[in-house]
């Protein structure tokens, strides 16, 4: 029995397609490594496998109606939801993407996958053709923009008999990416993290500001990640477009300076700090208490250099990532913020690129290191981008051999 799944609690989607037998040979294998497995199916999929054979098998009910009573689980989509500490969906059709990625809630799968915070993965089947579809793909880009994990589907023979990208990749295959997934998400248990997002403004006079375009959404895709991995996350936020993360601690900034003052105040009992904000690096010397009145001449502002908040804090030992965000010479530029910053690692990216700029989903990053190596990244995710990131903190952490900082060990 594997201890990495012995008590874990995992729901399996099961969608229409001639590869839901697969999905019984998964269940099987996660009940015989002590999980517990909770099985929803659409409609679709009861025409191809009958609820029997996984009841059969998980010896829990199957929910396959959104409607129908069922003591047990209570109001069963909700209940599954909130206690799954991984959602499956195996096989997941064209037309299963289609629904999740637009967030429908027409059946017992939909509800379920909406109501659950857990990791989300998704083993794809239909045809080569429907697959190649660039409506499929534009809907697993948005899934996988959320954070949800995509196997396969592997190419193969298909029932029709046509060969091509779309077979479902194997349960052992879908069982390994489940315990990679589980096994990553809590590698910061007991760890406090805190993420920094979103850009600060600075006040002109009391209507108009000095500020950037960030969005906000690297840090959120950062802290969600952190928190889905076990850490306490504490969330510093300035200006942002993007809906806050749920499930972390907020605390609202407005300009680089209490940006400064909120990290100085968090980091305190924290072990890694990821300063993914983009703060103003100028500020206005005297701001109008009232509104400036428009004039017939040129209007002069006096602007005063911020601090650079992380060499501020170049003493404190926790870790420290930061962000460089260029339009040129990007790993010159970010090598210097680097020995300037006395940093741990800069996460360099030039916004002048199609896919990597404020507000895009995706981002192309490049890891600089202290030890002089640098990691060009392909373009990705923000999420994925968010995970590779924190990998890095789970290998330094370990490599340091430090333990929880003591504030929150004390906490908890």
């Amino acid at each position: 029995m594997s201890d990495l799944l012995a008590g874990r609690q995992i729901v399996l989607g099961v969608t229409g397609s001639i590869a839901a037998f697969k999905a019984v040979a998964l269940a099987s294998d996660l009940v015989k490594a002590g999980a517990l497995v909770d099985v929803v199916m659409t409609r679709a999929a009861t025409e191809f496998v009958t609820p029997l054979s996984f009841r059969a098998i998980t010896h829990r009910p199957v929910v396959t109606d959104l409607w129908a009573p069922d003591a047990e689980l209570e109001i069963g989509h909700v209940t599954l939801g909130r206690r799954a500490e991984l959602v499956a969906v195996v096989p997941a059709t064209a037309d299963a993407l289609a629904r999740l990625a637009h967030g429908l809630a027409a059946d017992a799968l939909g509800t379920t996958v909406l109501a659950s915070q857990a990791p989300l993965l998704l083993a794809p089947a239909m045809e080569p053709h429907m697959w190649a579809h660039a409506a499929t793909q534009a809907n697993v880009a948005t899934l996988e923009a959320r954070g949800a994990h995509v196997i396969g589907p592997r190419e193969g023979r298909m029932a029709s008999g046509h060969s091509g990208r779309g077979r479902m990749a194997e349960p052992d295959e879908i069982r390994a990416e489940i315990e990679r997934i589980l096994a990553r998400r809590r590698d910061l248990a007991g760890r406090r993290v805190v993420v920094t997002a979103g850009g600060t403004q600075e006040p002109i006079d009391p209507v108009r500001y000095i500020g950037n375009r960030s969005t906000g959404k690297m840090g959120f895709a950062v802290a969600e990640a952190a928190r889905d991995r076990g850490a306490a996350v504490t969330l510093i936020v300035g200006a942002t477009s993007a809906p806050l993360p749920a499930g972390v601690e907020i605390v609202p900034v407005g300009t680089t300076l209490e940006l400064q003052a909120a990290v100085r105040a968090q980091i305190q009992s924290a072990d890694a700090l990821v300063m993914a904000a983009a703060p103003a690096d100028f500020r206005v010397e005297r701001p109008s208490e009232g509104k400036i009145k428009r004039g017939e001449g040129k209007l002069a502002i006096t602007l005063l250099p911020n601090p650079d908040i992380l060499a501020s804090i170049s003493d404190w030992p926790g870790l420290k990532i930061g962000f460089a965000a260029e339009t040129d010479d990007l790993i010159a530029h970010a090598r210097e913020k680097l020995a300037r910053k006395k940093v741990d690692l800069i996460v360099a990216n030039d916004v002048t690129r199609a896919g990597s700029g404020f507000g895009s989903d995706t981002n192309e990053v490049t890891f600089l290191f202290k030890d002089g190596r640098v990691e060009p990244r392909p373009i990705a995710p923000k999420r994925e981008v968010a995970e590779a990131i924190l990998d890095l903190v789970v290998e330094a952490l370990a490599a340091r051999g430090a333990a929880p900082a003591p504030a929150l060990a004390a906490r908890r």
